[in-house]
């Protein structure tokens, strides 16, 4: 009857200490490290009860005072070893836990020979004791395992509190004299009543930690869902991704560990948009989001960056060699065809690959792996390449454009360019659009599809978005002066978005260039619109406030809510060029300009159509009801100078300029009554 209280009473602790020391982990690391030492405390008092409910005479645990307690000794240090051992394991951290292992094998064979003597008398004598004392660190091992598949990571703790027990009440019941039961008097009773509301108050603590660990995450897993995840494909969008390879970097410096980041390009696709249209496009890049997630392990982390552009993060890769046939089953199963409604599409894939540590900061991993991507489709396309030194030519040509960019914006190298934008009823110009040009001077002319993605992934482009902030608000001053008053546009991008001193560089803009805040439109990516952050938000309501006309710009290539966007306070939408260029073929991209005019219209928003290359288009765009047209048929971005002179000159003689940008006009808003003044 004894050893059976020996058994369940070592078997309860040592798994409530498993379950501790798991259910802790997941928790910040105050709550981990205190978690981890209630669950020594535990496993310790289950490794001693047994060698204390029945001791041998002559044993430690049988001295009584200050003696018995060096009988904890061991039991401590093989809990802590072994829960040590588990945490290794469970990170693949290898060497770590052999020496853990080894050391918990020494400390359970100090138990053995301190507490458990008898066991010494096992049939099969040193190899009787061996099993024992093998099985012992093991299962202590598996109490503090962590697996990917939960359920069966519980089972291997339930088996490694259950092997220990038995191994331990076996060890006691050898051990024990004959006439133990007898001996025991009424004090040992205080001892399992001790334990007992030991284990009611860890179980209590385990309760508490599960449910912690369950409620905690969702609020940061909804936010994060719908700040950063790309609404065509279900995948996480780039800053997602940054911010988990930014965490898996640190986790790879603490343990030593690696990394690899795959850069993924669709060969072909571009046809596919131009053949079919963009719907088509849309519907093939659901399914390649669909396919990287069947590739991708529960641990790697796919994110879509751009239109046809994908991400893998891959941590704890073995080899490169496991890398490389990673990257082949990805090419085959994205070049399988694509059964888009009664046709079949066919595309490929190149992949780079840049692994980590691998002399450079995880923040130039995506460049890297950028890099590759571009050797691989430099080779033919539908393969994957490994960043290496000799790719150093590429990246530090990227270098070199990044340190001319700074020089430019302190050299005035860069201008903006102006597009104008048309009434589409009365042909007149509303405003202009301010696009950036780099006059290199040994480059030539640089457009901003050369330098823009650079400047994104280099973290140039607040500085870059500041200049164009200053260079559009002292252009606007300037047209003032000489008697335009022209409405200027610029883009702001979704990192400028998200800084928290955005508006008030804007605000000191104006102020200083005496421009009234309806005079400046801002444009904004409908994606970066639609990013849930509290820092986004925030900016958008402290410009709203701040009375500037606010755009959504690229409307339609990507994912809008309805009752999100009602609350923004923006004016007008820009339909995107893709449903432009095909809305004379195309009746649905007739039926989605026709859509988003209805919704915006409902909201009371201002609609613009972009890319408008011809009278036709022009033509539809006007019975379908837009507001406002832009493109090449009305006129290509010129300089400042030259609108200026366009300006006076059409307001002479075909008066297409509105007369309200000539002189003074009434207030727009309350907004405007500040002292800021135009």
């Amino acid at each position: 009857m004894l050893i059976a209280a020996c058994f369940l009473v070592t078997a309860c602790l040592l798994w409530l200490a498993g379950e501790v020391s798991v259910a802790a982990a997941a928790r910040p690391r105050g709550v981990a490290l205190a978690g981890l030492g209630a669950a020594v405390v535990l496993a310790s008092c289950g490794l001693w009860w047994p060698a204390h409910a029945l001791p041998p005479d002559g044993t430690l645990a049988a001295a009584g005072g200050p003696a018995a307690l060096l009988a904890w000794l061991p039991s401590l240090g093989l809990a802590a070893l072994a829960a040590v051992t588990a945490l290794a394991v469970s990170k693949r951290a290898w060497l770590p836990a052999l020496g853990a292992g080894a050391a918990a094998l020494a400390a359970a064979y100090t138990l053995v020979m301190l507490g458990l003597p008898g066991m010494f008398r096992l049939t099969g004598g040193a190899f009787g004791v061996g099993l024992a004392v093998a099985v012992l660190a093991s299962a202590m091992v598996g109490l503090h395992l962590r697996l990917e598949h939960a359920g069966t990571a519980r089972v291997v703790r339930a088996a490694g509190a259950l092997a220990v027990a038995g191994v331990l009440a076996l060890g006691s019941a050898i051990t024990a004299p004959a006439d133990a039961g007898a001996r025991l008097s009424t004090s040992d009773l205080a001892v399992p009543v001790v334990l007992a509301a030991l284990a009611a108050v860890a179980a209590v603590l385990l309760a508490v930690l599960r449910s912690a660990a369950q409620a905690a995450p969702e609020a940061p897993v909804r936010q994060t869902r719908l700040a950063a995840i790309d609404g065509l494909t279900g995948l996480p969008t780039r800053l997602f991704f940054e911010e988990r390879l930014a965490q898996a970097a640190k986790r790879c410096d603490t343990r030593r560990g690696k990394l690899a980041v795959l850069f993924v390009d669709l060969d072909g696709f571009k046809p596919v948009n131009d053949s079919f249209g963009h719907s088509c496009g849309d519907r093939v890049l659901e399914q390649v989001g669909a396919r990287l997630k069947a590739v991708g392990r529960s641990a790697d982390v796919v994110a879509r960056v751009g239109g046809d552009e994908f991400l893998l993060l891959l941590p704890g890769y073995s080899s490169q060699e496991q890398l490389a046939q990673t990257a082949t089953g990805l090419i085959e199963a994205l070049s399988k065809p694509y059964k888009i409604d009664e046709r079949e599409v066919g595309i490929s894939c190149s992949v780079g690959i840049a692994l980590y540590p691998d002399g450079c900061d995880a923040a130039k991993l995506i460049a890297r792996a950028d890099v590759a991507m571009y050797a691989a489709k430099r080779a033919g396309g539908s393969r994957h390449a490994f960043y290496t030194a000799a790719m150093d030519s590429d990246a530090q040509q990227n270098f070199d454009m990044m340190r001319d960019l700074r020089q430019a914006m302190a050299k005035n190298e860069l201008e903006l360019y102006f597009q104008p934008k048309i009434d589409a009823k009365s042909g007149k110009v509303t405003a202009a659009e301010a696009l950036i040009r780099w006059q290199h001077p040994t480059r030539g002319m640089v457009m901003p599809g050369q330098f823009i993605p650079l400047a994104e992934r280099s973290g140039l482009i607040g500085p870059l978005g500041n200049w164009v902030i200053e260079a559009a608000c002292k252009q606007a001053r300037a047209w003032r002066d000489k008697g335009l008053r022209m409405r200027v546009a610029i883009n702001v991008s979704a990192y400028q978005m998200r800084q928290e001193d955005l508006v008030d560089r804007i605000a000191d803009a104006l102020q200083r260039h005496r421009i009234r805040p309806s005079l400046l439109t801002l444009e904004i990516t409908e994606t970066a619109a639609m990013e849930d952050t509290r820092a986004t938000q925030e900016t958008f309501r402290r410009l709203g406030e701040l009375g500037v006309h606010l755009s959504i710009d690229d409307f339609g290539t990507g994912y809008s809510s309805l009752a999100y966007l009602r609350k923004l306070p923006a004016e007008e939408l820009k339909i995107d060029r893709v449903f432009v260029q095909d809305v004379e073929h195309s009746a649905d991209a007739r039926a989605v300009v026709d859509a988003v005019l209805k919704l915006s219209h409902a909201l009371g928003l201002k609609v613009v159509a972009e890319g408008v290359e011809n009278p036709r288009q022009q033509q539809i765009l006007v019975e379908l009801g837009c507001d406002e047209l832009q493109g090449f048929l009305f006129a290509k971005p010129m300089t400042a100078r030259a609108l200026l002179l366009w300006a006076i000159g059409d307001r002479s003689e075909a008066a297409v300029f509105r007369n309200s940008l000539f002189g003074e006009t009434r207030q727009g808003s309350r907004h405007a009554a500040r002292s800021v003044v135009a």
